[in-house]
């Protein structure tokens, strides 16, 4: 059975996500984050699960991985995009690769435009998928800075989130206005910034006239 929790960090408004396979007892956590670290730990141990991977969807600018800490301490082997630019990692993703744990897997799916190292990982059933800050709820990750590129994110949610199921469950990096999840379809016709009709050359206007504060 799929073991599936959603944790919140207030100060950098991170979701991070636990998955497990309680037939294996195996875990894989999605964004940790540092200071949340005993957090996490305290949550694998109640619900009896060894913690085999920590997948992160890019690199972060608000917050810090607890990635290391958990190498460190739970014997899990850190996964980043063979894109991100990071040192030390012990598995570098490409597009299509699997995260396996116990009879369950992540797929792997590069989603460039917020970052060059932005991955989206989807359920093997498809019935889940874990975008980062390529596709938030009713919104999408800035382009503005940290290689980011508005065409290329357009044709990341398009081609990669976009042609999911309709009923795909969505859960983002982040979300600053309490919400938690959300859908293919939902994001197909509500999101203002890349759904309906909006065209790549409508997009990229839209995200270069943004203006965002820069921290």
């Amino acid at each position: 059975m799929l073991v599936f929790r959603q944790s919140f960090d207030q100060e950098s408004s991170t979701y991070t996500y636990l998955l497990g396979d309680s037939d294996s007892g195996t875990a894989v956590l999605i964004d940790p984050v540092f200071e949340q670290v005993r957090r996490d730990r305290a949550l694998l141990s109640e619900l009896g699960l060894h913690l085999v991977a920590v997948a992160d969807t890019h690199c972060h600018a608000d917050h810090v991985t607890s990635a290391w800490l958990l190498q460190q301490q739970a014997g899990a082997e850190i996964l980043v995009s063979a894109r991100s630019g990071v040192e030390g990692a012990d598995r570098y993703l490409h597009h299509g690769d699997r995260i396996t744990f116990g009879k369950r897997y992540l797929e792997v799916r590069e989603t460039p435009g917020h970052t060059d190292g932005c991955l989206t990982y989807v359920l093997d059933d498809e019935s889940m998928a874990f975008t980062g800050d390529a596709l938030l709820i009713r919104g999408c990750g800035r382009t503005d800075f940290q290689q980011g590129d508005a065409g290329r994110l357009y044709h990341s949610i398009h081609t990669q989130i976009f042609s999911l199921p309709e009923a795909t469950r969505l859960y983002p990096g982040h979300d600053y206005n309490g919400l938690t999840a959300t859908s293919v379809g939902e994001e197909k016709r509500f999101n203002p910034r890349c759904g309906g009709q909006i065209s790549e050359r409508d997009f990229v206007g839209y995200m270069r006239n943004l203006s965002l504060i820069h921290i």
